[in-house]
């Protein structure tokens, strides 16, 4: 578990996500992480509604066993546009594939942009924020708190792409269903890095994955594979894929370890008005682009993700 006495604990991590399968890998990466301390997680309406969200990462943290991680619930909605799920990859519930877990995680009372702001500036320059789902907490978080992009020790964000979307032609989901607060995010004085899914492509899931999750006969291990069953069905279903990419932990991966990584600098603004365009990650790795404040993924060890992912199931036990 994460943050347990003598642990090698290097980052402290604030978790914003929309459960979803790969939300709830990237929970049980940093629970069983030794080189983060899970300080809190947060639910935003994305993969599916926020009871459904919130439900689903109440259940994940009971898997984990995190009772003494705060678990918040967020925005409902984006902020100007209406909720589009992603019900064709994570089924009705958000989470389908696992058998039914009863949550003894509770939901601490608040709204989770304010929780977000407090924990943050409570500690200022030590926590790293992640964050995996459509960005509506962090960027009401903003409005509500400016000084939170001061305080930040870093942002790592799993959505956009360089390249081609997943939604449309041109932009990822995350930034799709609320492309005003991911315009918010983006532009805010903080360190951004944002891990697209031109990196986390490069995530794909072999069989050998789900192979060595059976063989370690654990609650967490056997969770993870039934997720993995299912999402893989309903990856190929949706897009064709056989081997689907595990988008959320990745963001994770790179708070732990960023040295799996190759990134570059950028200028990241996105485009919120477009027709065709909205929720485009326009990314300049040129020097045309005054302040180029962002660090963009474009490389992944992926024999190396795989092994911090399975020795952190393993780890939970």
């Amino acid at each position: 578990m994460s943050g347990e006495a003598g642990g090698p604990v290097q980052r402290t991590v604030l978790l914003d996500c929309d459960p979803g399968h790969d939300d709830a890998i990237a929970i049980l990466l940093a629970a069983g992480s030794p080189m983060m301390e899970l300080a809190g997680i947060t639910t935003v309406a994305g993969n599916q509604t926020l009871d459904k969200t919130t439900h689903n990462a109440r259940v994940v943290a009971t898997v984990a066993g995190l009772d003494h991680v705060p678990v918040v619930a967020g925005c409902d909605r984006p902020l100007l546009r209406v909720l589009r799920t992603a019900a064709q990859i994570h089924g009705d519930s958000g989470l389908d594939g696992p058998s039914p877990v009863a949550p003894t995680v509770t939901v601490r009372p608040g709204h989770a942009s304010d929780f977000l702001a407090e924990t943050i500036l409570a500690r200022p320059g030590e926590i790293t924020l992640v964050a995996t789902g459509p960005l509506t907490n962090l960027g009401l978080a903003l409005r509500r708190h400016p000084a939170l992009a001061e305080a930040v020790r870093e942002l790592v964000i799993m959505g956009g792409a360089y390249g081609p979307g997943n939604v449309t032609p041109v932009a990822e989901f995350n930034i799709y269903v609320d492309p005003e607060a991911a315009a918010i995010v983006f532009d805010a004085p903080w360190h951004v890095t944002m891990i697209g899914l031109d990196l986390t492509r490069q995530a794909s899931c072999p069989d050998s994955v789900q192979e060595s999750l059976r063989s370690l006969g654990t609650g967490p291990a056997r969770f993870v594979d039934q997720l993995l069953t299912f999402y893989r069905r309903a990856y190929l279903e949706s897009t064709g894929l056989i081997d689907p990419p595990v988008h959320d932990p990745c963001a994770i991966a790179y708070a732990a370890a960023p040295e799996l990584f190759e990134t570059r600098p950028a200028h990241v603004r996105v485009e919120a008005c477009g027709a065709l365009t909205a929720g485009t990650t326009v990314t300049d790795f040129s020097a045309r682009s005054p302040g180029a404040g962002h660090e963009v993924a474009v490389k992944l060890n992926a024999a190396a993700f795989w092994k911090m992912l399975l020795d952190a199931i393993a780890h939970l036990g």
